[in-house]
This record gives C-alpha cells, sequence and structure tokens, in this order.
C-alpha cells in the first residue's frame, strides 16, 4: 500500500507572518495524524519560519522551485542545499505556471530533478496536457513526452524518493475537475510510463498525485482511485479548514 501524500502549494501567497499563521492553524489538527504524509510549500521567503511552526510533529516542508546548479551567478535562483538547509524535504519542479511563464521545459526539469534527489530533497514532478491538448485528445503523447523527458535517466533508487503529480492544466484554478475516472485513467497511463522507465515493482511504489482544483467536497472520490495517491492542492491549500478536511479525507480513503 502507498501512503497518500498532500502537499500545499501556497504559489505566490501568505507573507512571513501569515504564512506560519496557516502553518500553526494546520498543525494545531493535523500535528499526531502520520497515517499520510502532509507538505506545506510556502514561498521562499516563508520557507524558514513555516519549518519552525512545523518542527517536531510530522508535518513536512517543501519548496516550490529549485535551480539545478549547486550555486554561482544565477541571480534570484535558490540551491538545493539552500533548501535543506531550512529543513527542506520536498521540492515541486515542473509546475505548468513555471512551464507557461518561465519557459521550463522538460530538460531543465529532468536536471532539476537530479539535482534534487542527489541532494537528499524530494522531488514532486508535475505534467498535464491544456485543454487544447485534452479536446485535440493528444494528452496522453504529451504527458508521455513529459514523463520520459523529466525522468531520463533516474535510478531505481531515485524512483523510490520520486513523487509524480498530474495536473491537467486546463484544471488548474478554473474550478473545473478531471472527473475520478478522467484521472485514475490518467494516472493509471502514468504509472503504466513508470513501469517502462523502471520496473513494475518500482512502478508501483511511487506515489501520484492529482493536482487539479481538488476540494473537501471531491477529494474522497478522487483519493479512491486507485492509482491516485494524494493531491497536489493549490487554493484550497490556502484555507487551514479546507486543507485539512482534504488530509482527512486521504486517512480515511
Amino acid at each position: 500500500m502507498r501512503k497518500k501524500i498532500i502537499a500545499g502549494n501556497w504559489k505566490m501567497n501568505k507573507t512571513v507572518s501569515e504564512a506560519q499563521n496557516l502553518a500553526d492553524a494546520i498543525k494545531r489538527d493535523l500535528d499526531s495524524e502520520a497515517k499520510v504524509d502532509v507538505v506545506l510549500c510556502p514561498p521562499f521567503t516563508a520557507i524558514s519560519a513555516v519549518s519552525q511552526a512545523v518542527s517536531g510533529t510530522q508535518i513536512a516542508v517543501g519548496a516550490q522551485n529549485m535551480h539545478f546548479e549547486a550555486s554561482g551567478a544565477y541571480t534570484g535562483e535558490i540551491s538545493a542545499e539552500m533548501l535543506r538547509e531550512q529543513y527542506c524535504r520536498y521540492v515541486i519542479l515542473g509546475h505548468s505556471e513555471r512551464r507557461q511563464y518561465f519557459g521550463e521545459t522538460d530538460e531543465s526539469v529532468n536536471q532539476k530533478t537530479k539535482a534534487a534527489l542527489a541532494a537528499g530533497l524530494k522531488p514532486i514532478v508535475c505534467v498535464g496536457e491544456t485543454l487544447e491538448e485534452r479536446e485535440a485528445d493528444k494528452y496522453q503523447d504529451v504527458i508521455r513526452t513529459q514523463i520520459n523527458g523529466g525522468l531520463a535517466g533516474l535510478s531505481e533508487a531515485d524512483f523510490k524518493n520520486l513523487v509524480v503529480a498530474y495536473e491537467p492544466v486546463w484544471a488548474i484554478g478554473t474550478g473545473k475537475t478531471a472527473s475520478p475516472e478522467q484521472a485514475q485513467e490518467v494516472h493509471a497511463f502514468i504509472r503504466s510510463l513508470l513501469v517502462e522507465l523502471s520496473s513494475q515493482a518500482i512502478a508501483d511504489t511511487v506515489r501520484i498525485q492529482y493536482g487539479g482544483s481538488m476540494k473537501p467536497a471531491n477529494a474522497a472520490e478522487l483519493l479512491s482511485k486507485p492509482d491516485i495517491d494524494g493531491g497536489l492542492i493549490g487554493g484550497a491549500a490556502l484555507d487551514a479548514p479546507s486543507f485539512i478536511g482534504i488530509v482527512k479525507a486521504a486517512i480515511e480513503a
């Protein structure tokens, strides 16, 4: 059985004090829960404060991005070691917003994924299709390209420390959600691609999250599907009761 993982991607929201308050509110209800992995991914500026807020609990902290180089003349960038020093355990890579607005490619995602793994971070690698690609029935081709490019050259040990997030771009922040059946179909397809890159035994250990407008009202049905192992939560992660509701749905799934 794969342990469910619920990660909150706070995106460019919350000042340091607001982030600390949100982490405190989440911690109060989830401090003792260990049945589900819970990850909070605040902006870079708030990582230290959130790490301190959840210190001593089962809640982990992640970052929303990182550079693939260890150091250098990369103005405005953050390295894996900088994240590790702030007690980050996870890092989101290749989010559709990074691809759309900042020109990230499968190649750069692959470089970052390898760098994260080498530094002891657990990458959450995002893949997903646009509405145009979905309607043109090209979504499997898109996801195959993203998986094969983003995860190229990984070892079996690497796959065991990896999380994949399926985020249909058309369902991010739109209020639209892939039906549980649509989501399960793609998650199963992603797992079949992981088999091709590793083995059935290894692929069966990789957790695949759903990342498209998951909320308390639909979380239980989505998380009941056999290949949906958690959620990468956007908007609902900014509200403590909503995020806690999703985690509790994962505990009961």
